[in-house]
């Protein structure tokens, strides 16, 4: 009996020893935005095998606004926030094939977030446990219902420079990332923050039929951008922040009415009424929108 539990335990310790651990790739591909040569982020989740017959969800990362660059020794700023952060820092695992790119700076390289910003601010993957996870930001403001917007006519259906400028570059990666690697192609999802959650808006707008799910964090949706998506039934979780001093939460409503008043009922819309802008922290710290990611399929 002693023999074949010595037995056992030897079976099991080597099969944890085959269990591949997770990788962070960089993938290099020229943007049709610039023409420059630029690269971004492949994630392969844990106990991924090219040779194996298992095929994996992708799940492509929009960043904010601060997170730009020039997808080359810039790229690891992408790791500040979202699950690129929670998987590939805190060593969470997280069953997604990620594609993480960089957006173009553009004319952003001025503004004070970004002018500011240090290499030393990017979180950094210890070779023995984890690093302390950052606070959230501290805010005085009220919480407070938000007000009802008769009119949104007016207000632009993106923000300036945003990721609609590298839509093809980000279909050319998920190309690139289904032919290369064993996907799922009936559960790719996309989900962003801020300039990355209007980034997300735009894309399962203009290509809701490509997604089998999609979720943009702290950032409205014009109404402008919802038939498609209304008309494909894609699947949304829409989640915002009641105390955001970066974008008007009061916007966000006019957009998921519009999805309403379409017969569109497969919407989730959380408020996190006490959050700042930085709510991504709660939502991909916890596990719910990546369960309910993995709860989708075409």
């Amino acid at each position: 009996m002693v023999f074949r539990i010595l037995c056992l335990c030897v079976v099991l310790l080597s099969g944890a020893a085959v269990a591949s651990e997770a990788k962070l790739l960089r993938a290099d591909y020229q943007s049709t935005v610039d023409g420059l040569n630029r690269q971004y982020f492949v994630y392969l989740p844990q106990g991924y095998d090219q040779k194996s017959a298992k095929k994996w969800p992708v799940l492509l990362f929009l960043h904010g606004n601060g997170e730009r660059g020039n997808g080359l020794d810039e790229l690891d700023f992408t790791m500040v926030h979202g699950p690129l952060y929670e998987a590939w820092v805190q060593k969470r695992d997280l069953p997604f094939i990620m594609i993480v790119p960089q957006l173009q700076m553009f004319d952003m390289r001025k503004l004070p977030y970004i002018a500011n910003r240090s290499k030393a601010d990017i979180p950094k993957r210890l070779a023995d446990g984890v690093p302390p996870r950052p606070v959230m930001f501290p805010s005085d403001k009220a919480i407070a219902p938000a007000k009802a917007v008769a009119d949104i006519s007016k207000v632009p259906v993106l923000l300036p420079n945003g990721w609609e400028k590298a839509e093809q570059d980000l279909l050319d990666m998920i190309a690139t990332v289904q032919k290369n690697y064993n996907t799922d192609t009936k559960r790719l999802y996309i989900s962003g923050i801020s300039y990355g959650g209007f980034g997300t808006w735009y894309m399962a707008s203009k290509h809701p039929e490509l997604f089998a799910a999609a979720a943009p964090v702290v950032a409205w949706g014009h109404p402008d951008l919802m038939p498609p998506i209304a008309k494909a039934k894609l699947p949304l979780w829409v989640i915002a922040a009641g105390r955001d001093s970066a974008i008007n939460k009061d916007n966000i409503y006019p957009g998921i009415e519009t999805l309403r008043q379409l017969g569109h009922t497969n919407v989730r819309f959380s408020m996190l009424e006490q959050a700042e802008h930085d709510a991504w922290r709660q939502v991909y710290e916890g596990w719910d929108i990546y369960g309910w990611l993995l709860g989708q399929g075409k």
